[in-house]
């Protein structure tokens, strides 16, 4: 098994094309997220360093996937700020997140099933140029997930759970991201396919690529992230390493049933 390098084959800096782009702080201050009357997340504040893995825990309706969603710009915000590294990026669109280095993993794996397996990869290297970076990343794709080379002519549709999970993650690292937010990756997983999806999650880690993970899954959680928040209605109610949340009495009995 040979070393992957997603970090090195990042896509370039937007605004300057032809320089690879730089390590960056992804800052989140005072983010909120209102459905009509009703405030879904609350004022909140973190931060991701360069080559961190932060997780978010929490229960159903606690303001985890709108957090992401409003990283994203798939949601209003109600207000707060955005920035990675030196740039704001508060008021760029949803679909110009991903050419500044955002990836975005959605709950539900949502793949184009009528298309190939390796159409699919292609088309989250929409904002890129065809070149040797790209191809690159491609490849370390396949060596992260070696069923999708196998199956690149096989159409999304028909893979199962697990696969196609491991498309939707890999379809994202084919932007070149510099941070990757994944949005409840082991949902409806077997505990095989959980496994296989941390241990990825773990070599993305070790190899310095940033990650924002979202999951109800405690223990996948605190395996793959080295801190993490907790939310409750839509505040942060606690904050720490993964390990010494993972030994908080509250939240093994919460959320680890312990």
């Amino acid at each position: 098994m040979r070393t992957i390098s997603f970090r090195r084959t990042a896509a370039p800096d937007p605004e300057t094309p032809g320089t690879p782009a730089t390590p960056a702080t992804l800052a989140v201050d005072d983010l909120s997220v209102h459905y009509g009357g009703v405030r879904a997340v609350s004022s909140i504040s973190f931060s991701v360093a360069p080559g961190a893995s932060v997780g978010i825990i929490g229960a159903n309706g606690a303001g985890k996937t709108s957090t992401l969603k409003a990283l994203m710009g798939l949601v209003p915000r109600g207000g707060g700020r955005i920035t990675l590294g030196e740039r704001d990026l508060t008021r760029v669109r949803a679909r110009d997140m991903v050419r500044h280095g955002i990836g975005y993993v959605p709950e539900g794996r949502h793949v184009f099933p009528g298309l190939t397996v390796e159409k699919n990869l292609l088309l989250g290297a929409y904002a890129r140029r065809w070149d040797d970076g790209t191809r690159a990343t491609l490849a370390e794709v396949h060596e992260l997930f070696p069923v999708l080379g196998e199956m690149g002519g096989r159409l999304a549709g028909a893979l199962s759970g697990g696969q196609q999970q491991m498309l939707s993650i890999g379809r994202a690292l084919m932007a070149g991201p510099r941070i990757l937010l994944l949005d409840e990756p082991s949902m409806g997983l077997s505990p095989k396919l959980v496994g296989e999806i941390l241990n990825a999650l773990k070599r993305l880690r070790e190899e310095g690529l940033s990650l924002l993970l979202v999951e109800q899954n405690a223990k996948l959680t605190f395996g793959a992230t080295s801190h993490c928040l907790v939310m409750e209605n839509g505040s942060v109610a606690m904050t720490g390493t993964s390990e010494e949340l993972s030994q908080d009495p509250r939240v093994r009995r919460i959320y680890l049933g312990l």
